[in-house]
């Protein structure tokens, strides 16, 4: 029997939307050639039309429900008062119920995302192939075949495909995937690698630590996967109560026939009482809250996200890409030397860095083009040294643009003074300039916060939602960043599983957590968080397929809208569903009293529902008043 119930439940799960929308029209039509009697030359009403395509399938789900799961949900209540008004010809009452309540189901399917790829594009962001090198040959292999122990060789712009320890060569290696830190990171003997990360510059050769399901990249993938799977839907209003409506609306049903002996007056309660507004309350809500939120950016993906939302006590952010603009700018510019100005060091820098790859050398020159209109000097001899810096001749002087340990390996005296440990201490970068074995001068890089967060976090707290700073940098950068926003709680230098641990406490401990990030580092926690919101527009395409909500054009600035406009809604779907049980219950009063047949009961209950979808449609231009 249950093998049946499950070849059933299948069968009545095919066809798209497209296919429901038709038949409702098909069904709608039908009703109306009912109730104008158009078609009374039928040897049958033509009301049943909308009987076998809107109710037969109401009751066969009904049905699976009740003999697999013994679940009675509110298919069960709008089963009875189908069968009830067939029995007792009224055709066109039967007809009218089906055709509102599958209404209220494709509003429902409507607000649930489909199936998404996020895990899928997380495989094949996983190298496939590895360089392992055994003796003086050099072989190709499966990535699933390396062995722990095997030496590895890794090409510029080649992913790493397992984690590992730097045996010769020096590097610098993207870890965004990981960390979400925009600078890559420079590596040299010692240093451990993360498999998915890129190595983007020089040749090293690595020793295998840890390869199939221990590495780093397929931890991520299975940590999506059980997020995913641990996070629970919330259910229907209209079916968490269904079980109690049940039981009032056959006991009142069953004592107004044995009091009154007339059965069309327990049919026209079990009619009344079919929860057709109670059923349109949370999806018409939703759909046009879902409707506002697009207006501001907003992509919901999933459909009970905003309610999830709703309750929501913290908000935890990414700190790169979400409230910072995730790429690095020059910030300062300091002259060390009285021969030089800032516009001159700042010129020559540009002019060495122009044939460089690395990050900090395409963002200082392309910061320079932003800041003045004076052609880049040329440069010759151009050298770039991994994990140092770069030089080249410009206008006949050797220019050294690097860190301190270029400085120290050239014989250059280079010290920090108060001003340059100040801004390390705040998580910038600085490059030091060098002319003729001499720093005259450094520039200073710093990931830059978006104009909107400050505002943006104030109108949060206002809310009553308190701000969390989750990053993978470090701790001075991230230090910074929240003392500049005013963000008290701040977690740094976390892998994807912290930041999943660091939710999951939360949530231990009762408390909504919401997850705003864009990397692919934080699609674990966007999958884990009560609702996850992914930046769309800088965000990874993993990021936005593990999140509910996506933010179309990055402005962070409307987060407070969608927080008020959540809480604002379940305030709309409460009142929609106190407005629908009082009318059932007056209605039902009317109905024991006779005032109300079958088919004046259905338009009441129904004219019920048209109120609830009008007053749901005032989300649609909502707006806080400031």
């Amino acid at each position: 029997m249950k093998s049946f119930m499950g070849k059933l439940e299948h069968l009545l799960e095919i066809g798209g939307t497209k296919k429901d929308i038709t038949l409702l029209v098909i069904s709608g039509v039908a009703l109306i050639f009912s109730l104008t009697g158009i078609l009374d030359f039928l040897p049958f009403n033509i009301a049943w039309v909308s009987i076998i395509l809107c109710g037969v399938p109401i009751i066969l789900e009904a049905i699976i429900g009740l003999v697999t799961a013994f679940d009675i949900k509110a298919d069960v209540l709008v089963s009875l008062a189908l069968i009830a008004s067939v029995c007792i010809g009224e055709d066109f009452a039967a007809g009218e119920v089906a055709f509102i309540m599958q209404i209220g189901a494709l509003l429902e399917d409507l607000t649930v995302a489909k199936a998404r790829a996020g895990i899928e594009k997380l495989v094949k962001l996983t190298p496939q192939t590895a360089r392992v090198v055994r003796g003086s040959t050099e072989t190709v292999i499966s990535a699933s075949e390396v062995k722990i122990g095997d030496i590895l060789r890794v090409l510029p712009g080649e992913g790493i495909a397992v984690d590992g320890v730097i045996t010769s060569g020096q590097t610098s290696i993207d870890q965004a995937v990981m960390t979400g830190e925009p600078i890559p990171i420079d590596k040299t003997v010692g240093d451990e690698v993360s498999s998915g990360t890129v190595n983007r510059f020089g040749t090293f050769e690595m020793r295998a630590t840890k390869v199939g399901e221990d590495s780093s990249i397929q931890r991520m993938i299975s940590l999506v996967q059980s997020a995913d799977a641990g996070k629970a839907k919330i259910v229907g209003m209209a079916d968490r109560w269904a079980t109690w409506i049940v039981v009032i609306a056959l006991t009142a049903a069953a004592l107004t026939w044995a009091i009154t002996g007339e059965i069309i007056r327990a049919v026209t309660i079990l009619v009344v009482f079919c929860p057709c507004a109670l059923v349109l309350a949370t999806p018409t809500a939703i759909m046009a809250a879902i409707g506002n939120a697009t207006k501001h950016s907003f992509l919901v993906r999933e459909g009970d996200a905003l309610e999830r939302l709703s309750k929501a006590s913290k908000i935890t952010f990414d700190k790169t890409g979400t409230l910072t603009y995730g790429t690095p700018k020059v910030i300062a510019v300091k002259s060390l030397s009285e021969s030089y100005t800032e516009r001159n060091i700042y010129s020559l820098a540009a002019a060495a860095e122009q044939f460089s790859e690395h990050p900090l050398g395409k963002a200082i020159v392309n910061c320079y083009k932003q800041h003045t209109d004076n052609p880049i000097s040329k440069a010759t001899g151009f050298e770039m040294q991994l994990g140092r810096g770069v030089c080249a001749f410009v206008d006949g002087k050797r220019i050294l643009a690097g860190n301190m340990d270029m400085m120290n390996e050239n014989k250059i005296v280079c010290q920090t003074n108060p001003e340059i440990q100040g801004f390390l201490n705040s998580g910038s970068t600085v490059t030091y300039i060098a002319a003729e074995n001499e720093v005259i001068g450094y520039l200073v890089l710093s990931d830059t916060i978006r104009k909107e967060s400050g505002a943006m976090i104030n109108a949060l707290q206002s809310c009553g939602v308190q701000p969390v700073l989750l990053t993978g940098d470090n701790k001075n950068s991230a230090n910074s960043i929240a003392k500049q926003l005013n963000i008290d709680e701040v977690y740094a230098n976390c892998l994807p599983e912290d930041k999943l641990k660091l939710i999951e406490k939360y949530q231990e401990n009762e408390q909504s957590v919401c997850m705003i990030g864009d990397g692919i580092n934080d699609a674990p926690a966007l999958k884990k968080a009560a609702v996850g919101i992914a930046m769309g527009g800088i965000g990874s395409d993993i990021a936005v397929d593990a999140a509910d909500i996506v933010l179309v054009d990055d402005e962070v600035k409307e987060l407070p809208h969608l927080i008020s406009l959540s809480k604002r809604m379940m305030t709309t779907i409460k009142l929609n569903l106190s407005f629908s049980m009082g009318l059932n219950f007056l209605a039902i009063v009317l109905a024991m009293t006779g005032i109300l047949n079958p088919v004046v009961g259905a338009l009441v209950h129904n004219a019920g529902s048209v109120l609830v979808i009008i007053n749901s449609a005032l989300l649609l231009k909502w707006r806080k008043r400031k």
